[in-house]
Formats: structure tokens, sequence, C-alpha cells
């Protein structure tokens, strides 16, 4: 692993970094493949709308730059990448210092090789997340406490993923990962009105689905709904699609989903 800050490789962070004193900050997680960030225009969407949203001044390019500094070192660039926007060095305090923040760029070298579609058991975690704060509703901000005690549940569960419900009792998504269900030979997805994270992989099926005629329903999902549910996937920016074949060990029709991966032509990501 390799971490560059403001497009220059660091060893450490200061203590002082509000990152690690707030979670003030967000981030997005990718892959990097022949020197290109897979579905870059909407991370770089994702990282603008967040920091319009927390007020962090940022220059984008230094993602780029950051992508030119290992390029220079390493050639062909292959892997997994994190993006991390801090609002930097402050002093004690909730109140914003006066200066842009600092990109850090974290790279994981590993061979790629073509999205392919995952088989996995899922099941509804007994936690519930609770509603955020209307600002804050979509964002991938640094605060992801809940998805730590979500993924705790689901790991002594041996889940690999799992559905996740709020307190209102709607669902709303995997513990890293969106979510598509089939109820009524129709595909919905939660519409994450009042919590959630709009995901890069979420958007880019969406926009497919609509591309190609396929009718996606967004709507707030009961958890009562959850007995109807006759095909189910996860997404995310490293992974298009983990095909759930059961949930709380009811089977699950696996064929529609393995259908609409071809269909949208999912290992064919760019």
């Amino acid at each position: 692993m390799q971490c560059f800050k403001n497009a220059e490789e660091i060893l450490d962070i200061s203590l002082l970094d509000r990152a690690f004193h707030y979670g003030d900050g967000c981030f997005s997680t990718g892959r990097i493949r022949n020197n290109r960030i897979e579905l870059e225009h909407l991370h770089v969407e994702r990282l603008k709308h967040a920091c319009e949203k927390l007020n962090l001044s940022i220059d984008l390019r230094l993602i780029q730059k950051t992508i030119d500094e290992l390029k220079q070192e390493q050639g062909n660039l292959n892997g997994t990448i994190k993006i991390i926007i801090s609002r930097g060095e402050g002093q004690r305090g909730y109140s914003l210092p006066e200066h842009d923040a600092d990109l850090w760029f974290y790279f994981y070298p590993k061979t790629l090789a073509d999205f392919q579609y995952e088989m996995i058991e899922v099941g509804v975690l007994s936690q519930a997340i609770g509603l955020s704060m209307p600002n804050l509703v979509g964002l991938k901000s640094l605060n992801r406490l809940e998805q730590v005690l979500l993924k705790k549940e689901a790991d002594e569960k041996n889940w690999v993923e799992a559905l996740v419900v709020d307190i209102q009792g709607s669902v709303v998504e995997g513990v890293s990962s969106n979510c598509f269900v089939r109820i009524n030979n129709t595909w919905l997805t939660p519409e994450l009105r009042y919590n959630g994270v709009h995901g890069i992989m979420r958007t880019e099926i969406l926009q497919r689905m609509q591309q190609h005629g396929i009718a996606c329903e967004q709507r707030l999902i009961d958890q009562n709904e959850i007995k109807n549910i006759q095909s189910l996937f996860f997404c995310n920016a490293l992974s298009p699609m983990k095909i759930a074949t059961e949930i709380n060990s009811e089977c699950l029709n696996t064929q529609d989903c393995i259908d609409l991966f071809h269909h949208l032509k999912l290992n064919q990501i760019r």
C-alpha cells in the first residue's frame, strides 16, 4: 500500500487532523485499471457533491496528479484505491479552520480481472440504522460507525453481506453495498430518502437499466415486504453484483440477477 497527501507520498498523519478527531471529511473507494479509475466521473461527482455539502474546499485535480506520480514510479497501475478528503489540521473544538482540505490517496496494488457476479448467502441484520441529518443523506462521510457495528453482526453470522433496515422499518442497503430487489416481477431499489449512501455502482446500474428500457422503481421498501423478495443483489464500486442465493435460509431466484448482469454488460465497467 502507498499513501499520498496532496500528490506527495507520505508515511504518517498529523495528530491534529480533523479526520482522526471528528471524522471530518468524505471518501470514495474504487478500482484503477491500466492507469484509469473505473467510473472515474461518478467518483469525482460524488466527491464534489460531498465537499459542497460539507463545505470542504479541495482541488480534485490532485487525483490525476497523484496518478501521474504513481505512473512515473510504477508504470501501469492496477489495484484498488481509496480517496479521502479531510478538512485537515485544526485546533481543538468544532469550529472550522480557514484553509483548504487535504486529499489523501491510498493505492493497493492488485491484479484485476473483468467484473463477474458472485453468489452469496445473506440475511437481515437485527440492528437498525438511524435517520441522517438531511444535509448528510447519501454522503459517504468518514463517520462509518454504523457500518462497523453492522459488519460485526454480519461476520458473526458468516454473511458476506446482509440487508439493513432503519428505525422506521424501511430497507436501506447492505452493510457496504447498495441493494436491488425484485418483488412482484418488478425491480426496486430503496429510495434512500432519510439515510444510506448514494453508491457509485448503484448510479451506474440505474443509468444502464434506463438506457436498456428496464424499469426499476426507487421507493421506500417496508421490512414487511422482505418476505416477498424474489431476487436480490448487492453492488458497490468493487463489485457490481453479489447475488443472494437465499435470505434467512429462504431460497431466492438467482437467474433473474444473472440475466440482468449479462443484459447490462456489467462485466464491462470502465
